[in-house]
């Protein structure tokens, strides 16, 4: 996870080069395209499969970020809508995060077209800035859960149930006792969480999956799905059964046709009514399916470090991953030191997007994430995790499970999450899901809530303020000009309830670039202060939140090593 520089000019000019053919070839959908030989009546072109879709339908696509996109269905739906008038009025899911931030074509916001959606439900929405629009113009009814719970539900479909109890998103703004529950547009027919019997307890519930769309990397003649060589599987079995249990559609999308390999059979044919062969499939975003990464693949050994340095570039060069400068690495550092002497050696960690990428690559850089167990909530286990669009993949995974596989495994094994944050308050509640007033503003919660509450210690990694410009002076950080403060005295939406889940016996800490700060009972305690740094001038003044401040014995100064890099080392204490 280095910066651009760190790639050599060959190598550059290689992923300059990939990067170009994608952007060039990124607008071409043949959804008519059917392969020129017989198959069984199960195979159909995009647009045929797109005509089947009957109004009104609860339909789930599956991928996360640029993750197995159903890019050719999702182009399809919205030409036969466009053409036709149908279908309408249909209820969408995804799970995580799928659109293309109003950018990239063949996303989840193709059929964010008025009166072909109406019902958008998710977990992750910023990236689906059409379907946000939408849902600003008064045109679509929006709803959020937490995406733990979502693959737990739609697990359930495939069982005959429909409901999931969980202590998840207590006294959040998920709790319908505190909060507004599922909705996040006014006057919405639905609401999707209900206060359970007892207080530390919701109910979760979906609309029932009418149709299932997911993309796979292959099928044979006969029908059946493979799903090797995939970065990820995320909701693609659960989906599936659950729309086969409610009597639906269930339809993959693949790359194309290989010979029958009864040990490699993903999804028996008799679970799949429609497959779609679409060549230009991809693996991840900007890849082929047909030229896949083994690099994303289990059992593969592609270079880690130089791998992950690829990546990093092509976010970089997409203006997707922040350029990030001495201050934040600086953060990643210290992030990375607040992690090894809180955490145990031999710990399943999730690592969120945005800041604590740069933590997780510290981790990675100083060799400890040898003994650590790296995993995404997309049911990727194991290896580096991915950034920018493709996120949810990891390099060098160790195995891909399905997205609800893993946060079952997150509510036994889970022991640190490393998350961001948009705003922190005196109650150390956090506010990642809402970035302002405006419905186009709205982020989502994503996985967040349902980490949180599997994880034994939680980290939140972010700025101390929005805007400021702070530098590093040798060894030391100056504030040079102050910024909006991110620590105010009540948040703006209740993503995480600090003292629900202190109340649960968790370790709560908030990793920021000029100082470190714990929760405990009777608040928010500042541990650790940037070399540099003054308390009163730099952080008391640019704070809203109430800070506890001890006498005996007063913050650590952080090591200069932090600052600077030179001469850091990070090593697990008494290892």
């Amino acid at each position: 996870m280095g910066h651009t520089g760190d790639v050599n000019i060959f190598e550059r000019t290689k992923l300059i080069a990939h990067i170009a053919r994608w952007r060039w070839n990124w607008e071409r959908f043949d959804t008519a395209y059917a392969p020129d030989r017989e198959l069984p009546p199960s195979f159909k072109s995009a647009r045929e499969a797109a005509a089947l879709i009957p109004d009104e339908a609860c339909v789930i696509s599956c991928g996360i970020a640029g993750n197995a996109r159903c890019s050719i269905l999702f182009r399809a739906i919205r030409e036969h809508f466009e053409q036709t008038g149908g279908p309408r009025g249909l209820t969408w899911i995804s799970v995580a995060g799928q659109g293309g931030r109003g950018r990239v074509p063949g996303t989840v916001e193709e059929v964010a077209r008025s009166g072909l959606v109406t019902r958008y439900i998710t977990g992750h929405v910023e990236t689906a800035k059409a379907m946000l629009h939408l849902a600003d113009c008064n045109k679509l009814e929006l709803h959020v859960l937490p995406q733990g719970e979502m693959t737990h539900i739609i697990e359930a479909q495939g069982y005959g149930r429909n409901v999931v109890k969980s202590a998840t998103g207590v006294g959040s703004f998920l709790d319908p006792r505190v909060g507004r529950g599922s909705p996040v547009t006014p006057r919405a027919d639905l609401q999707l969480i209900e206060a359970g019997a007892h207080p530390d307890e919701l109910i979760y519930t979906l609309p029932h999956i009418d149709v299932a769309l997911f993309n796979a990397p292959y099928a044979d003649h006969n029908g059946n799905i493979y799903f090797h060589h995939a970065a990820t599987i995320t909701e693609n079995i659960e989906a599936a059964r659950a729309a086969r249990h409610n009597g639906g559609l269930v339809c993959a999308c693949v790359s194309g046709l290989i010979e029958r390999d009864d040990k490699l059979i993903s999804l028996p044919a008799k679970d799949v009514d429609m497959i779609v062969i679409n060549p230009d499939n991809e693996q991840t975003g900007s890849v082929p399916q047909k030229r896949y990464w083994p690099m994303f693949v289990p059992g593969t050994d592609q270079g880690n470090k130089d791998a992950v340095r690829r990546l990093r570039f092509i976010n970089e060069t997409l203006r997707i991953t922040p350029y990030r400068g001495p201050v934040d690495q600086a953060l990643a550092r210290l992030g990375a030191t607040t992690f090894v002497n809180h955490v145990s050696p031999g710990a399943t960690v999730n690592i969120g997007v945005g800041l604590a990428e740069e933590v997780c690559r510290v981790l990675c850089s100083s060799g400890v994430h040898k003994n650590i167990t790296f995993t995404t909530e997309s049911g990727v286990y194991g290896g580096t995790p991915a950034s920018g669009i493709f996120f949810g993949a990891a390099v060098q995974p160790m195995r891909l499970e399905s997205s609800a596989w893993m946060f079952h495994h997150y509510a036994e094994c889970l022991d640190a999450a490393m998350l961001g944050f948009l705003e922190l308050d005196s109650a150390g509640n956090i506010n990642l899901s809402n970035r302002g007033e405006r419905l186009t503003d709205y982020v989502g919660p994503g996985g967040a809530p349902s980490i949180i509450e599997a994880a034994q210690t939680v980290f939140f990694i972010g700025k101390w303020m929005q805007g400021a410009r702070v530098v590093c002076n040798g060894e030391r950080l100056q504030v040079k000009k102050a910024g909006m403060p991110k620590l105010v005295q009540q948040v703006h939406e209740v993503s995480f309830n600090g003292r629900v889940n202190l109340a649960r016996g968790k370790q709560i800490f908030y990793v920021t670039d000029l100082a470190v700060l714990q929760l405990y009972e009777a608040g928010l305690k500042l541990l650790a202060v940037m070399p540099g740094i003054d308390i009163e001038r730099d952080l008391l003044a640019n704070a809203q939140a109430d800070i506890i401040v001890p006498d005996n014995p007063p913050p650590m100064t952080v090591p200069a090593a932090v600052v600077t890099g030179r001469d850091f080392h990070l090593a697990w204490p008494h290892s």
